[in-house]
């Protein structure tokens, strides 16, 4: 008895200035090779977004999925990525510590204060989950910053009584 698997060769096309190489790949390894296309889409938004100052809030990959000969096979996929960019410009600031720790406070609570504003206009819960999380992420680093500013401030205090009694 001879079992014939039908392995059609998809071809595939990149969308208009999409980094990557178009090419064709059985239905058997379709899977693969879309979803790897589609991660490094994800991974140019992220660095993307980190170059220009942004924070990525929600990504998604999806995958059409549909029967090619014996295969289910990806046809086509899709990256979404929604980024939240602070509305001011980052001006570079001397090297004092103080300074550069109170405008990550300040950047830090816009950016949670736009996070917010997302979520209350998002629909989808899914998203609204993972906004909440990002957010509880940044309020824990916006407090641990905080207690760390105030932990400098109260070490230069100490440091500044330590030189006036001994001199």
């Amino acid at each position: 008895m001879k079992i014939n698997l039908d392995n059609p060769i998809l071809g595939y096309k990149l969308d208009p200035g999409e980094p990557g190489i178009a090419s064709s790949s059985p239905a058997s390894l379709s899977i693969i090779r879309v979803l790897s296309q589609e991660t490094g889409n994800l991974i140019a938004f992220k660095k993307q977004a980190a170059v220009e100052g942004g924070y990525v809030i929600y990504s998604k990959i999806s995958l059409d999925m549909q029967k090619r000969g014996a295969f289910l096979a990806a046809v086509a996929g899709k990256t979404e990525v929604k980024i939240a960019y602070n509305e001011k410009n980052k001006e570079i600031i001397s090297d004092n510590q103080s300074n550069n720790s109170e405008n990550k406070i300040k950047d830090l609570e816009n950016l949670i204060k736009k996070l917010k504003s997302f979520m209350t206009n998002e629909d989808d819960p899914i998203i609204k989950k993972e906004l909440k999380n990002k957010i509880n992420i940044l309020e824990s680093q916006l407090l641990l910053l905080k207690l760390g500013n105030n932990i400098n401030n109260q070490n230069e205090l100490i440091l500044g009584m330590i030189f006036t009694a001994y001199f």
